[in-house]
């Protein structure tokens, strides 16, 4: 009893910082490779960038086919082994990094590690909307995410520093180090009494039982649209920017780019998953795709800028992930939200699945064409030109078309 005194629902919990814990450490170790894995390709093996960013996308695609079939199963059966099991393979799989050798190995590896990054991103995503309380799902969200951006403000950060004074294979096994740590905190995670038995709330139904819809949340196709769109130039800007940076000038503080990106990430989810919360969710993705849209063009600008000044390409290299991480710590707790409410409680896993997927599809594109176009004459400038009109494309389609759907089909 609280003797009339209305209190909002408790959010931090135990279970709930160790999810957030072991949700940090299993990007962190993520986000070691993210920038030293193009340059470490092309020094290693002397691949092309288009060829770089096959290999990088390989780890999307294979995410991308698993997560479908991750959903169904996390909406079956109980989620929390499941995710366990995901975590310590996804860490393990580093070790396989360390031992390969051959182009073919590696890229083995890498599809292996997009099996397991697809199944334990999706188990842990829904299992923390489980030990929330709904009333404050938005901000919870913001916060879980929060986790993702201090990886990726301190992995890369790191990285470029070991690389500097160890060897790769150095990195890969600190990663195996610092996940098994998270995989430690994600173990002792107390799932809600209700969900300890398989979550089936309904009796299944032999025909549908394999429908289209037991694996993707159709309602959430248009979202799912726009948030893809989003997707492709964030992919081209992650995984391209320490390349692009080094045509700009910028032999070093590549570092310094992903954590301003992370500044920007945190400091718009702390307030972000609240005003979510109070009925604000699709202004929200709104203001954070336009605000994308303009990081972007900036971005492909700054070359033609080094013909007017010396310091404006480097003034705006780094004004641009500040930029893009308030955009998209705006947009990742209001779209996962936007799919969370999208569908029945049963249905939780299948609207992160989709939630996700949406994500890598675009991510994947952005990968793969990020590196034909920047072999291409237009190079990098152009492909981030692309990404900028794919963002401004996406909110027009959302302002016209998904957020009138969401509106009209939302649950909650």
């Amino acid at each position: 009893m609280n003797n009339g005194k209305q209190t909002a629902p408790r959010l931090w919990t135990g279970s709930f910082i160790a999810a957030c814990i072991g949700n940090f450490l299993l990007f962190f170790a993520f986000y070691l490779l993210l920038p030293v894995l193009p340059i470490y390709l092309i020094e290693t093996f002397h691949t092309s960038n288009s060829i770089v960013g096959i290999i990088l996308s390989s780890y999307t695609i294979a995410a991308l086919v698993v997560r479908p079939f991750s959903g169904f199963i996390l909406d079956r059966f109980r989620r929390k082994p499941i995710y366990l099991i995901a975590y310590l393979s996804f860490i393990l799989v580093f070790v396989g990094y360390a031992e390969a050798t051959l182009i073919s190995l590696f890229i083995f590896m890498r599809v292996l590690h997009g099996l397991t990054f697809g199944l334990v991103t999706t188990a842990g995503n829904t299992i923390i909307v489980d030990i929330m309380p709904s009333e404050r799902r938005g901000e919870g969200l913001g916060y879980f995410g929060v986790a993702n951006n201090l990886a990726m403000a301190t992995g890369p950060m790191i990285s470029l520093f070991l690389i500097e004074n160890y060897s790769i294979l150095f990195i890969f096994y600190f990663a195996v180090g610092m996940g098994l740590i998270g995989f430690c905190f994600a173990s002792s995670i107390r799932m809600p009494q209700k969900l300890q038995s398989p979550v089936i709330t309904e009796e299944p139904n032999p025909a549908n039982y394999h429908s289209y819809d037991r694996f993707f949340l159709v309602k959430g196709l248009r979202a799912g649209i726009c948030l893809m769109l989003l997707a492709i130039p964030y992919g081209m800007a992650t995984s391209y920017v320490s390349i692009y940076g080094k045509q700009l000038g910028l032999e070093s503080g590549m570092g310094i780019f992903f954590s301003l990106m992370a500044v920007g990430l945190i400091g718009s989810r702390l307030f972000s998953g609240k005003l979510v919360d109070r009925g604000y969710l699709t202004n929200i993705i709104s203001w954070g795709a336009l605000i994308c849209s303009i990081g972007f063009f900036i971005l492909s600008s700054l070359k033609l800028c080094e013909t007017i000044s010396e310091v404006l390409p480097i003034i705006g290299f780094y004004l641009v992930p500040f930029l893009l991480g308030i955009g998209y710590g705006m947009l990742f707790p209001a779209y996962n939200t936007l799919f969370v409410n999208l569908a029945p409680h049963n249905r939780r896993a299948t609207a992160s699945s989709t939630y996700l997927t949406s994500w890598d599809v675009g991510i994947g594109i952005g990968l793969v064409c990020g590196g034909k176009i920047a072999d291409s004459t237009g190079g990098l400038p152009l492909a981030y030109l692309v990404g900028a009109i794919a963002a401004t494309i996406s909110l027009l389609i959302f302002i016209k078309v998904a957020a009138p759907h969401f509106l009209q089909n939302k649950l909650r």
